[in-house]
């Protein structure tokens, strides 16, 4: 009997050592991959982040969690009594084995350290599950969300559409009267929330010579172009985004809205602009009022701002994970939020309202054929519209997940190298492991 005893410890010797290998193998591809940037006091000419270089990895990992410093911003201020998240309730979820889009099998906290991810949270019903932090990056930090924005953003005009303030089969130039002969007067509010203006507009990361790059992304002072800060008001016809928006975009005269997935950042700008119009409330204090103030918020929240200092509602807001969590909650619980009904429960439902025209749009589009994605609808991802399972999503690797089915909610930062999640394996990876993980919470 003591033979097996001693077999037995032996053999768990040496499974444990095992493990002990892969998690120290993995550890070390996470460190062999990470640079650091600003090291120093000043900090060293090589590791200097600057408003040229701020998406560039691995300066991103330190400006996205800073996103203060290279941008301009204003604030979103948390109000009233902090929600509590209590957790992490079980953090060993971090060891549970899942597969990478390369068809690695890893753990967990391995996946998201080696795909760039800054931080995750995870949480089922009200319960913070897990959490883990990477590149710095912290718990009490804020990151900034890019494009999850988009989706923060519709969710407030759905406030409008209920009131009766804003109908969606209406032309944006209806509450915006600069947008008349622009490429957004012959479309409907509700092509603006699906990506389907046909607008002659080309969104584009790696163009550096594209109207997106040399216009666009300097109004919206969120990409470097020599000289674009300098530039004055009464220097340029273009100044903030909404110059742009009125001025510069043009209708594609080869397609008809509706009749297509095309996905367009100035998209979410006009239903910005509409929110401001239409409330008579700068963006970001509309959102502070309606819905930051009744998340229980740990955090302020704030958001950058383009050129002419006008909310950048298309990808400029920053918040902490937990946070960015409480927003998704309250999506998930249908627009609820700790007792309260913050965003309406139809205008939240609506999001998952997907039929065959919106199918066919996504299918239609060869940029995303390869991707997760059944459908884009009111600014939100969809995966699967009869589990309630759909996603804000961020250029550089940013998503809320949500999973109606499983009652989970999760939220991942990252400074991915690529901006664009389509054909991205470090994106894949992590939603993959994502949708394992939710799956895994079911019971």
């Amino acid at each position: 009997m003591s033979i097996v005893i001693n077999n037995i410890i032996v053999v768990m010797c040496l499974l444990i050592a095992s493990a002990m290998q892969i998690a120290a193998a993995e550890e070390q591809s996470i460190k062999k991959s990470t640079k650091q940037a600003m090291q120093g006091f000043p900090p060293t000419r090589e590791s200097q982040a600057t408003m040229q270089n701020y998406r560039e990895f691995p300066f991103n990992q330190w400006t996205f969690r800073n996103a203060g410093a290279p941008l301009n911003v204003v604030m979103i201020p948390r109000q009233g009594t902090i929600y509590n998240l209590p957790g992490p309730t079980k953090p060993d979820l971090g060891n549970i084995s899942v597969t990478d889009a390369r068809g690695d099998s890893m753990r967990l906290s391995a996946l998201f350290a080696n795909n760039y991810a800054d931080g995750l949270v995870v949480v089922k019903g009200d319960e913070l599950l897990y959490e883990q932090y990477l590149n710095g990056f912290n718990g009490h930090a804020q990151h900034i969300w890019f494009s999850m924005s988009k989706s923060l953003t519709s969710s407030a005009l759905g406030l409008l559409v209920e009131q009766g303030k804003v109908d969606l089969s209406a032309s944006p130039a209806r509450y915006i009267t600069e947008l008349k002969g622009s490429g957004f007067e012959r479309v409907t509010v509700q092509h603006v929330l699906d990506m389907a203006s046909s607008i002659d507009l080309k969104e584009t990361y790696t163009d550096l010579e594209s109207d997106f790059a040399r216009h666009y992304a300097p109004a919206l002072n969120m990409g470097w172009l020599p000289g674009a800060a300098d530039v004055q008001p009464d220097s340029t016809p273009i100044y903030g985004v909404q110059d742009f928006l009125a001025k510069f975009i043009k209708p594609d005269n080869s397609r008809q809205p509706g009749d297509n997935f095309d996905y367009n950042s100035s998209n979410a700008d006009v239903l910005g602009w509409i929110i401001s119009r239409v409330s008579n409330l700068p963006f970001q204090d509309y959102i502070q009022q309606n819905i930051w103030s009744k998340l229980g918020a740990e955090h302020d929240g704030y958001i950058a701002v383009d050129r002419a200092y006008m909310p950048a509602v298309t990808g400029g807001m920053n918040s902490t994970t937990r946070d960015a969590a409480r927003f998704g909650m309250m999506i998930r619980d249908r627009g609820s939020f700790n007792g309260e009904q913050v965003i309406p429960a139809k205008w939240v439902d609506e999001t998952l309202a997907i039929d065959d025209k919106l199918r066919g749009n996504m299918k239609a589009n060869p940029i995303y054929q390869e991707e997760f994605w059944t459908a884009y609808h009111n600014m939100w991802w969809i995966l699967d519209d009869s589990k309630g399972e759909y996603c804000a999503v961020g250029i550089h690797g940013q998503v809320i997940y949500i999973n109606r089915s499983t009652d989970t909610v999760m939220v991942w930062f990252s400074s991915q190298p690529g901006a664009s999640a389509a054909r991205n394996v470090n994106f894949r990876s992590k939603l993959k492991a994502a949708r394992t993980l939710a799956e895994h919470l079911k019971g």
